[in-house]
């Protein structure tokens, strides 16, 4: 997925995935030649599974 469409899922600002990423707490990525980053949909899903909280 293009960053774009993450930031959209997510509901996050480019700045804040950026600050997350350097921290290691953002969804693994790809960093393309060209500097473009994207993220694979399965990745994507985990990380979100990870952040789950159980409600009772």
């Amino acid at each position: 997925m293009k960053l774009l469409e993450v930031l959209d899922e997510i509901g996050m600002s480019r700045s804040a995935f950026y600050r997350m990423r350097a921290r290691g707490k953002a969804p693994k990525c790809i960093k393309l030649p060209n500097g473009q980053i994207r993220v694979r949909q399965s990745d994507l899903d985990s990380w979100l599974e990870g952040h789950e909280e159980s409600t009772f």
